[in-house]
C-alpha cells in the first residue's frame, strides 16, 4: 500500500526538514529506506531534539527554521563521509543568522520549470485565516483546495521567484455526445490538464500584479486518434494545438513518449516524421517552439515504457534547429531503489542509464545546441540516496552541455516545499577527487545563478533582471511578508507516495 510520505512521517514522529527517504511522483514505484537513509533519519532526529532544547524552541519550529536545514544536512554529511556533497558548518545548526550570512535570500533567480500543485495538503493549513484572506475565488474541490498549498510551499516558503507549472498528458473533450460545448473540469484532461493550469496560472499572475507563473500545454501527437481508421486525427489535434497556445495561452509544450491517453494503443517518438513532424510545424505557426519532454522515470508503463528512452531527441533535435528540448529528469531512466537502478549505474564511469543516452547525444554532435537535461527529481532523489551519483549527474551534464544548458527544476510538490532543494543545490559541491578522476567542473555562485534561473529564463523569454527589480514590488510578495510576520512555517511535508511500511 502507498502513502503520502507526510502521513507515514506523521505516523511514525518523523519531523525533518528534508526528505528521509526517495519519494515517488506516480512515474516510479516507492522502495523502502536504505540502511543510509534509516541512519540519517535517526540522526535528524536525535540532533535535532537536542539542539531545540538546547535553543528553548519547540522542535517543529527548529526543523522550519534554517537551523533546521542545516542539522538535516549536517547529518546526511555524517552517514555518507567523504562521499557527500553538501556545505555546512556547524553553527548554521545553532546560530540563527549564520545561514543568512553565508547564502543571503534572494541571492539567486529561481525559476522552477517543473511545478504540480497536488491533492495533498499541508495540516493546519486549509482553515487558516490567512489563506481565507487570500483573494482566491476557488470552488469546493480537492483540486481547489490543494491550489492556496501550491502558492504557500511554492512562493512563501521557498525562494522560488517564478515558476512553470507542469502538467501529465491528458485528452480534453470540448464537446458532449450531442455536440453541446464543454466547459470547466467536464472537460476531463487528466489530474492537471492544459485548462487548469492556464487558469491558476491566470489565479497567480492576477494575485501578484506581474507574471509570477507560466503554465505547459498537455497536447500531444498521439492524443487525438481516429480509431475506426486508426490513425492520428490531424483536424481534432490541430484544433486543440490552436485551443490551448490561442485560448489557454500556454508558454511550452510538455509531452510523455509513452502515455497513451487517446487509448489508441501506441506512443510516439520524437523524431516520428508522420506523427510528431507535422505537430513541429504547426506549433512552429503559432509561435511555440519550446518542448518540454519527459524521458526516463518509465517503470509503471509496462507496454509503452521503452519510449520514455531519449534516444530520439538525436534526430528531432538536428532536423529542427529552431526548436528546443528540455529533457526532464535528464532522462535517468530508474529511481534510487527502484528494480533495475543497481545494475543502471556503473560507479566506474559515474553513468546511469538512458542518461548515459543523453550524454553521447552531445558527445557525437558537439555543435547540437537545443537540447536541455533539465534536474526535477533526479537531483532530488540523488541527494537523498546517494550524493555521490548526485555529482556525478550533475556533472557530467556541465561536461557534456555547458553550465548554461542545464535548467532548474524540482518536480515540487511531490518533494513538499521546494526550499530544501534550493538549499541543496546552494550547498552543493563536487568533491576534489570526482572532479580529478572524472574531470568534472567545480561549480562557482554564477555557475549555480545560471542553473537556478537564468538558462530557463532565456528559454521562456523572461528578462531576470527586470523581474527581480519588480518582485519586491509585487502582490505576491507583499502576501508573503504577511505571511511571514504572523509567524508562518515551512511545512516540512513531502506529498509523494512511500510504501506504508509504519506500524502505528
Amino acid at each position: 500500500m502507498w502513502i503520502p510520505k507526510w502521513v507515514r512521517d506523521r505516523k511514525k514522529g518523523v519531523e525533518s526538514a528534508i526528505p528521509t527517504q526517495v519519494v515517488s511522483n506516480e512515474e516510479f514505484i516507492p522502495r523502502p529506506q536504505t540502511k543510509e537513509q534509516k541512519q540519517v533519519e535517526y540522526l535528524i532526529g536525535v540532533m535535532s531534539e537536542e539542539k531545540a532544547k538546547k535553543l528553548g524552541m519547540e522542535r517543529r519550529a527548529f526543523m522550519a527554521s534554517s537551523m533546521g536545514m542545516a542539522t538535516c544536512f549536517l547529518a546526511n554529511n555524517m552517514v555518507f563521509g567523504t562521499k557527500s556533497a553538501w556545505a555546512v558548518e556547524e553553527a548554521e545548526t545553532v546560530e540563527p543568522g549564520a545561514y543568512e550570512a553565508k547564502y543571503p535570500k534572494g541571492e539567486y533567480f529561481v525559476m522552477d520549470v517543473q511545478s504540480h500543485f497536488t491533492n495533498g495538503l499541508a495540516i493546519g493549513f486549509r482553515s487558516m485565516e490567512f489563506v481565507k484572506n487570500m483573494g482566491f475565488k476557488l470552488d469546493d474541490t480537492a483540486e481547489a483546495y490543494s491550489f492556496p498549498n501550491f502558492v504557500k510551499e511554492m512562493y512563501f516558503d521557498s525562494e522560488t521567484s517564478m515558476l512553470v507549472i507542469s502538467g501529465v498528458p491528458g485528452h480534453e473533450r470540448q464537446y458532449d455526445k450531442d455536440g453541446n460545448p464543454l466547459d470547466g473540469p467536464k472537460r476531463g484532461g487528466g489530474l492537471l490538464p492544459s485548462w487548469l493550469m492556464s487558469k491558476r496560472k491566470a489565479d497567480i499572475n492576477e494575485m501578484a500584479g506581474s507574471t509570477r507563473a507560466l503554465c505547459q500545454g498537455n497536447c500531444a501527437p498521439n492524443h487525438y486518434w481516429d480509431m475506426k481508421n486508426n490513425k492520428q486525427n490531424k483536424q481534432a489535434l490541430f484544433e486543440q494545438i490552436e485551443r490551448e497556445k490561442n485560448l489557454y495561452k500556454i508558454d511550452s509544450w510538455k509531452w510523455y513518449c509513452h502515455f497513451d491517453p487517446a487509448r489508441s494503443g501506441r506512443g510516439f517518438q520524437l523524431d516520428d516524421e508522420e506523427l510528431t513532424y507535422p505537430f513541429y510545424e504547426k506549433s512552429k505557426e503559432m509561435g511555440l517552439k519550446l518542448f518540454s519532454v519527459h524521458k526516463g522515470f518509465s517503470a509503471q508503463s509496462k507496454t509503452l515504457g521503452h519510449l520514455a528512452n531519449p534516444k530520439d531527441v538525436e534526430k528531432a533535435a538536428l532536423d529542427h534547429p529552431d526548436l528546443n528540448f528540455v529533457i526532464y529528469h535528464s532522462a535517468m531512466q530508474h529511481a534510487p531503489n527502484e528494480p533495475g537502478f543497481k545494475t543502471s549505474y556503473d560507479p566506474t564511469t559515474g553513468d546511469f542509464s538512458w542518461h548515459d543516452v543523453l550524454m553521447k547525444i552531445k558527445q557525437r554532435n558537439p555543435k547540437i545546441n537545443n537540447v536541455y537535461p533539465e534536474i526535477g527529481s533526479s537531483f532530488g532523489t540523488l541527494a537523498v540516496y546517494n550524493p555521490e551519483m548526485c555529482q556525478h549527474l550533475i556533472g557530467k551534464n556541465i561536461q557534456m552541455y555547458g553550465v548554461d544548458h542545464v535548467i532548474w527544476g524540482t518536480d515540487c510538490l511531490w518533494w513538499g516545499s521546494p526550499q530544501w532543494v534550493i538549499d541543496a543545490f546552494k550547498r552543493f559541491q563536487i568533491t576534489d577527487e570526482l572532479c580529478d578522476k572524472f574531470g568534472y567542473k567545480k561549480l562557482n555562485k554564477e555557475d549555480k545563478a545560471k542553473i537556478f534561473g537564468l538558462n530557463a529564463a532565456k528559454l521562456y523569454g523572461i528578462d531576470p533582471e527586470e523581474k527581480r527589480k519588480n518582485l519586491a514590488k509585487d502582490s505576491l510578495s507583499k502576501l508573503k511578508t504577511a505571511y511571514n510576520d504572523m509567524g508562518g512555517l515551512r511545512e516540512n511535508a513531502a506529498y509523494g507516495w512511500v510504501r506504508n511500511d509504519v506500524n502505528v
